[in-house]
């Protein structure tokens, strides 16, 4: 199978712990960073432009995608001048629709001509990926953020679509296609498989990246380890095994589990 080295697609970390953020930056594998309004809520952050400024600060040279807050879309316009101005290196994540499920296409178009860099997220759908690329054709330098995680969660096999949506994007050299929302590693071989540009993955997923291209054989003994020494741990035990030359009546007087926690048969244990 391939290795990590032998990949195209460019891994990007997903989240808003700036600890996690600064350990991935170090990490040189990673390219870039996205986050968003949900994963910063629950890293606790308080002061969403404070937290952006030390990010920018901190990562100067690799790109970085902040999300607009705004359902009013004058008001996602004015919110998205205000972050591109934050650094060069900066993409603005505008919603492909409103939570009324209005288009965002008129200022993904106005924005992307006016030269902010934009990263379009929460598609889908393959209508969607082609509504936007229309938007972004000749625009400024552009991500088109699939939800193939999500596609997935709904038993649909993102696979397909990604790779439709990747020849689509293929032909316009301001965007690039990230499959986003990966949940497993091997995610990140079907994204490379189908020319995808980008996958964004969160810390605890690239925590993973060691186990690529791991023998079986001793990731299985490593497995029978780990349940083997966690029994140890936790004390568990087993009484004294019933004599199957006994009757059946007598093999199920007999205990089976030792400690306090059995249960006589016939009580009302269960």
């Amino acid at each position: 199978m391939k290795t990590l080295d032998d990949l195209t697609v460019k891994i990007y970390a997903d989240g808003a712990d700036e600890a996690g953020m600064l350990q991935m930056l170090r990490n040189p594998h990673i390219k870039g960073f996205t986050t968003n309004p949900t994963l910063m809520r629950k890293a606790g952050v308080l002061d969403y432009a404070d937290f952006a400024m030390r990010v920018v600060e901190a990562i100067p040279n690799h790109p970085v995608s902040f999300e607009v807050l705004s359902d009013d879309f004058d008001e996602m316009e004015r919110q998205a001048l205000l972050i591109s101005s934050w650094g060069e290196n900066v993409y603005v994540k505008i919603p492909v629709t409103n939570t009324q499920r209005q288009p965002s296409s008129r200022i993904i178009r106005q924005l992307s001509h006016a030269g902010v860099k934009l990263n379009v997220t929460a598609l889908t759908t393959l209508d969607q990926v082609t509504t936007v690329v229309d938007c972004l054709a000749g625009g400024a330098s552009s991500y088109i953020s699939v939800f193939a995680g999500r596609i997935a969660d709904t038993g649909r096999d993102p696979v397909p679509m990604m790779a439709a949506a990747a020849e689509l994007i293929c032909r316009h050299p301001n965007m690039e296609l990230i499959w986003a929302s990966a949940r497993e590693l091997i995610n990140l071989f079907q994204a490379d498989e189908i020319g995808c540009h980008i996958i964004t993955m969160t810390n605890d997923l690239l925590r993973k990246l060691p186990l690529i291209g791991r023998d079986l054989d001793e990731y299985s003994l490593d497995t029978v380890k780990g349940f083997y020494d966690d029994a140890q741990r936790a004390g568990y035990t087993l009484g004294s095994t019933p004599d199957s030359s006994a009757p059946p009546a007598a093999r199920e007087a007999q205990p089976v589990l030792a400690g306090a926690g059995h249960v006589a048969p016939g009580s009302q244990g269960d």
